[in-house]
């Protein structure tokens, strides 16, 4: 049977297939330092698990409505009102299979074909690819290092067209792990309301942050764009709840009722029992959170000392998530080239940047132990050494 053309335009990700490359060496016996996957190596805290084993005992166990739990949905407005400054109803959340299954939700209910969406470069892989499965068109623009890899208030309004219809926004951000200052996010929250296009902020990483950064929605800048706003979150990085698969969106209810519909006919409700667990993650205690946090600190810290000891390799210092972009361009071998190798050679898993539309550089992923960052550190200079 011949594939439909969606299908045949879409790019497989590559980041879940160097984990699973990963993975299947590790199986093998092989010993493989893995930094491809976006997942915190913690078990999820107790509190949560326990949550959903009660929800089990207490027969949660059945069909729920397509839009999630009320009791969740509650949950959530009441998060995104104390930690964001973002006043939604519990009608204006849809709560998803993990947040990519939101942000796709969004792309097929609000993108049609002659649709434009800005992306800016680096970005995670699936935000382009959606686009293309919704039929619109996505614009690209790209940003430099000497700007810490984001977009500036200029070049978002230098994007817009009359077809422009929505601008992706990721702050923290996968692959960067760069988090845009409120001033920032102020300048483009008024591109955005005065070119009259709508944007999206995912904030999956909103938790995981350094030294003195600040998250800001975007949403909460004014009333004005909060209009204009559509937030995606979830419970997979913060609560390390990645097999959970809990997201969630907020926005307008037109465009949560259209959402809804989608699902409705798409996956229906989410695991029932698992939204108890969501709901414990967000009234219950923060101390595992606070945990992972000072663990993901110490890990930035050294695997940055560590790159910044290896000849020809630099990095942009990121602020937030747990990921950093190594520009390779010195050593002269294309990203995807350069990961093959080095997984084949000295058996340590990185993300091409070439996914991420940056191509010159590699993500590695610090949501691992120390051990296993200094020697795959280790192994990424001697590779390095052999290559220049």
């Amino acid at each position: 049977m011949k594939l439909a053309s969606r299908i045949r335009q879409v790019t497989p990700s590559m980041t879940l297939a160097v984990s699973a490359k990963a993975k299947a060496m590790k199986k093998d016996g092989l010993d493989v330092c893995s930094f491809s996957a976006g997942e915190p190596d913690f078990d999820t805290p107790q509190h949560i698990c326990k949550a959903a084993k009660a929800a089990i005992d207490n027969g949660k166990t059945r069909y729920g409505p397509a839009a999630g739990e009320p009791a969740l949905r509650e949950a959530i407005a009441q998060k995104l009102s104390t930690d964001n400054q973002l006043s939604y109803s519990p009608s204006n959340i849809l709560v998803t299979n993990g947040g990519k299954h939101a942000l796709y939700n969004l792309m097929m209910t609000c993108i049609e074909p002659g649709d434009e969406v800005i992306i800016p470069a680096p970005y995670w892989v699936s935000y382009p690819e959606m686009v293309k499965l919704a039929g619109g068109t996505p614009v690209i623009v790209n940003t430099t290092a000497e700007n810490n890899y984001k977009i500036t208030a200029e070049q978002l309004r230098e994007s817009v067209t009359p077809n422009t219809k929505l601008f992706v926004l990721n702050s923290p951000s996968n692959p960067t792990g760069m988090v845009y200052t409120p001033e920032e996010i102020r300048a483009l929250a008024t591109v955005v309301v005065e070119t009259d296009i709508w944007v999206v902020s995912d904030e999956i990483y909103e938790k995981i942050l350094y030294d003195d950064a600040e998250h800001l929605s975007i949403g909460a800048v004014g009333p004005e764009i909060f209009n204009r706003t559509i937030t995606c979150n979830g419970f997979a990085k913060a609560y390390a709840m990645t097999g959970w698969r809990l997201g969630y969106l907020a926005a307008p209810q037109a465009i949560i009722q259209g959402a809804t519909t989608l699902q409705s006919h798409g996956t229906s409700n989410v695991c029932t029992f698992a939204q108890y667990g969501a709901i414990a993650a967000l009234t219950g205690p923060v101390d595992d959170l606070q945990m992972m946090r000072r663990a993901f600190t110490q890990r930035r810290l050294a695997i940055m000392k560590m790159i910044e000891g290896i000849n020809g390799l630099t990095y942009v210092e990121p602020n937030g998530a747990f990921y950093l972009l190594v520009d390779i361009s010195q050593v002269g071998i294309p990203s995807e080239q350069f990961c093959q190798a080095l997984l084949d050679e000295k058996h340590v898993a990185t993300i091409p940047g070439i996914a991420f539309g940056a191509e010159g550089t590699i993500r590695i992923s610090y949501a691992t132990d120390l051990d296993t960052i200094e020697r795959g550190m280790e192994r990424l200079d001697g590779f390095v050494k052999s290559h220049l």
